[in-house]
């Protein structure tokens, strides 16, 4: 045993173990690492993730798109539209809100126009009214005993004089402008077209919608519910804004009957199926069909 601990080879193993053992000790207990200003490019996914939701809800706020956009630059992703509609669709499908998902939507969209869409605010009717009453200057009168007392002891002074009887005024009336209706929420959507869509290029059964409202502007944001006998997949336009903010598609299956409703307004499209295109050699393959929908 002594001549074991007296050799130098064992003697530079524990001592290698021994330096081992101490320093993971002590960057583990006492002193770890941490990062501090790490750059957001080395994250991972998950942290990614969260750090888009900030940057959109941000924008949300200050629809400031130069910030947002140098903001997204630091993540160091290649695509920052394409990111923000993935992150998007994997939100809407993993059963999160319509409202946590919109932020992003909406920044992925005015990044794809490059200008700020910001939906006009409606300032409702009693804030105009007490405004008005506020800012409006009220005229201090005395009180009653008062006038009284000054009519009793001030006697005013009376004079005949003849009245000129004036000849009515006629008022011309001025057109006023007319205002376009806007849409409330909750209007219904109407189908408007159903169109097959035969290109050899387009995805087998792709089903497209496009939904608008009453002066055409595309909406994003209205569920779509599609059912079949097997099941159903719940959507919604906009999370593709490279295509249009009223936009969504499904992909259909052949010999597969569907069933389609606008949740907003509770349209209903029955026995919707994949039509059978033709090609210039004669050729059948599976075409697609367009929906449009209106307010």
């Amino acid at each position: 045993m002594r001549l074991g601990l007296r050799n130098p080879l064992l003697h530079i193993i524990l001592a290698l173990l021994t330096g081992l053992g101490l320093g993971l000790a002590y960057s583990w207990l006492i002193s770890p690492v941490t990062y501090v200003d790490a750059n957001p490019s080395i994250l991972r996914a998950d942290f990614k993730d969260q750090y888009r939701v900030v940057i959109a809800a941000s924008y949300a706020s200050s629809h400031d798109l130069a910030r947002a956009r140098a903001r997204l630059e630091l993540l160091g992703d290649t695509d920052q539209i394409g990111e923000l509609s993935a992150q998007a669709q994997r939100m809407v499908a993993a059963g999160e809100s319509f409202e946590s998902v919109q932020p992003l939507a909406q920044l992925a969209t005015d990044l794809q126009q490059g200008f700020v869409s910001v939906l006009p605010t409606s300032t409702p009717f009693t804030n105009i009214i007490n405004t008005a009453i506020i800012d409006t200057p009220i005229e201090e009168t005395l009180p009653t005993e008062t006038q009284v007392t000054i009519e009793e002891t001030t006697p005013l002074p009376t004079a005949a004089f003849e009245q000129t009887v004036l000849a009515p005024i006629q008022e011309t009336a001025t057109a006023r402008p007319t205002f376009t209706a806007i849409p409330a929420p909750g209007t219904p959507f109407t189908l408007v077209g159903q169109d097959t869509v035969c290109e050899p290029g387009l995805q087998a059964g792709l089903l497209q919608f496009i939904l608008m409202d009453s002066r055409r502007k595309e909406k994003p944001g209205i569920e779509i519910i599609v059912t079949w006998s097997q099941g159903e997949d719940h959507f919604f336009t906009g999370f593709k804004p490279e295509l249009g903010n009223g936009y969504a598609d499904f992909v259909m299956q052949t010999d597969v009957i569907y069933s389609v409703r606008v949740v907003e307004g509770g349209a209903f499209v029955p026995s919707v199926t994949a039509p059978t295109c033709t090609d210039p050699n004669g050729v059948d393959y599976t075409g697609g069909l367009l929906l449009t929908f209106q307010q």
